[in-house]
């Protein structure tokens, strides 16, 4: 299963890189006359309520939702690493006032605060993108609290505490390296994560704004069409599908490599 979804990651990744010499049309062109048309040998996805190609534009969609994915989880995981480590390393005061903004924001669904923060910033990709990095941190600093708690007792960050090494060389050398395969497989499950939410955000309006293709905005529109042209809905909901599914086996495996114990032992 880890080879399946490597290979659905990377068929997904080359499709949106080379989606501008892939397509047979622009996403923008717009054949009214053949507006709703089914798929065909010409337009292999068929054609959506503004008769624009939809093949071109799932491929032009697959752009957004990658860089949705590794924006949101590189910003993610480095402040959560970065406020996880802190915190374990440090413990104390500055523990507890963490981990009690963690606990206050993890007692929210995080789709809903996303909703809220996009509704307040306004409906916009680089807001969207703010709003899934605000609250995308908490969840890597409570596994690298957790990590760094462990690794902080270790003999070799003892000695090293102990010879008078500093802090940052302490965290950056001994502690946070124990820390990242963790931190890798969460990372790879989390691309999933962010991809969804940016779909939902933006079948809600709250996300990407037309005419820029999006997967979320083209099943908000398919919506009407689910009984005379369900073809609106059925690729772009494929290609969702697919690509977190790609992403979620691709977690599972990494998972199972970086931590065999673990695995072998999970019902």
């Amino acid at each position: 299963m880890t080879k399946v979804g490597a290979a659905l990651v990377v068929a997904v990744v080359v499709a949106a890189i080379l989606g501008p010499m892939l397509a047979p049309f622009d996403p923008s062109t717009q054949l009214l006359a053949l507006r709703l048309e089914g798929p065909t040998s010409l337009h292999w996805f068929g054609l959506d309520e503004l008769g624009r190609d939809i093949f071109a534009r799932v491929l032009a969609g697959a752009r957004i939702s990658l860089l949705v994915g590794i924006v949101v989880v590189g910003v993610s995981a480095t402040v959560g690493t970065c406020v996880g480590a802190i915190a374990g390393y440090f413990g104390g005061r500055v523990d507890e006032a963490i981990s009690r903004v963690i606990d206050i924001l993890m007692a929210f669904p995080g789709l809903l605060l996303a909703i809220a923060l996009v509704a307040m910033l306004g409906p916009s990709l680089v807001n969207v993108l703010l709003a899934l990095s605000l609250i995308g941190w908490v969840g890597y600093a409570r596994l690298v609290r957790g990590q760094v708690l462990r690794a902080r007792e270790f003999e070799y960050v003892l000695a090293a505490r102990a010879l008078g090494a500093p802090t940052s060389r302490i965290l950056l050398q001994h502690i946070i390296p124990t820390a990242l395969p963790a931190v890798t497989v969460q990372s790879t499950l989390g691309m999933g994560g962010a991809i969804l939410s940016e779909a939902a955000l933006s079948f809600l309006g709250l996300g990407v704004q037309a005419p820029t293709p999006s997967w979320g905005t083209m099943l908000n529109y398919g919506k009407a069409h689910l009984l005379d042209a369900p073809h609106l809905t059925i690729f772009p909901g494929l290609a969702i599908a697919i690509l977190v599914l790609g992403f979620n086996f691709l977690g599972d495996g990494l998972r199972d490599m970086l931590d065999p114990v673990t695995s072998r032992i999970r019902p």
